[in-house]
C-alpha cells in the first residue's frame, strides 16, 4: 500500500561530486555535492546561487568535478558544513556552517594540477573532469536561489585500475564503487558507509531520533483526547 507524504527532503539517492574552483585571489576551493545528472559528454548541477562554488563557476567559468570512491567518505564529511564564503551566509550559520579557507587542508585531500582548466584535480579521487560550464539556469523561478549549471566535459582522468582490461576507453562498471549521498546518508554499492553531519542539520535530529519523538508527541495527544 502506499500513502501520501510530505518528506522535506527528496534526495532519492545520486553520487557525490567534489567541485573544486578557483577563488577570486588563485587560492582553491573544494566543495561537495551530490545533486548532478549526467546526458553524453555533459553535466548538469544544481546547487545554491548563493553558494561560493557558484559564484567561482559563474566568475571562471571552469571547473573540475571530482568523484570520490566510497572509500573516501571520511575526507567527504570533514567538508560538511563547511564554506569558502566569507562572512558565513546567515542561513547556513543558522544550520551549523563555519568558514574555512583551505578546504583541501580541512578534507586531507591533495590538489594537482589539472590539464586545461584552472582549478586543480582531487589526486585521491579515482574520477576527474574536467569541465567548462555552457549554460546556467535560474532553476527556482520565484526567487532564482537555486542555479542550474551545464558543465562542458573537456577532459577525463581515470584511475587505471578502474579500467577493463586490455582496453583504453572503457570503464569497468564491477570496479567502480561511488559515494552516494541518500536522504543526507551516505552509502556505497553495498549499504550504507558513514553517517553524515548533515543530516542532524537538515533534520534538526538524526531522523530516527526525531521519528521516535515525534511518535512519544502523537501518543501524548492521544492520551489527552
Amino acid at each position: 500500500m502506499h500513502k501520501v507524504i510530505e518528506p522535506k527532503i527528496l534526495y532519492f539517492g545520486t553520487p557525490v561530486v567534489l567541485i573544486s574552483t578557483l577563488n577570486e585571489d588563485g587560492s582553491p576551493n573544494l566543495a561537495p555535492m551530490s545533486s548532478a545528472w549526467w546526458l553524453n559528454q555533459s553535466c548538469m548541477l544544481g546547487m545554491s546561487g548563493k553558494s561560493k562554488t557558484v559564484e567561482n563557476l559563474l566568475r571562471e567559468r571552469q571547473g573540475v568535478l571530482n568523484l570520490p570512491s566510497a572509500d573516501l567518505v571520511s575526507a567527504v564529511d570533514r567538508l560538511a558544513l563547511t564554506t569558502g564564503r566569507n562572512p558565513v551566509p546567515d542561513y547556513k550559520e543558522k544550520i551549523g556552517y563555519r568558514y574555512k579557507r583551505d578546504k583541501f587542508g580541512v578534507s586531507e585531500l591533495t590538489p594537482i594540477s589539472a590539464d586545461l582548466v584552472n582549478a586543480p584535480l582531487v589526486a585521491e579521487c579515482p574520477i576527474q573532469l574536467e569541465a567548462r560550464v555552457e549554460q546556467v539556469h535560474a532553476f527556482d523561478e520565484q526567487n532564482g536561489s537555486i542555479k542550474a549549471i551545464e558543465m562542458r566535459i573537456i577532459r577525463v582522468h581515470i584511475d587505471e585500475h578502474l579500467l577493463v582490461p586490455e582496453t583504453e576507453n572503457y570503464i569497468d562498471p564491477e570496479k567502480w564503487n561511488p559515494l552516494i549521498m541518500s536522504f543526507c546518508e551516505f552509502f556505497g554499492l553495498s549499504g550504507k558507509v558513514h553517517y553524515s553531519r548533515l543530516e542532524a542539520a537538515f533534520y534538526g535530529l538524526p531522523r530516527k531520533h526525531r521519528a521516535q519523538e515525534i511518535r512519544s508527541l502523537e501518543r501524548q495527544i492521544a492520551q489527552r483526547s
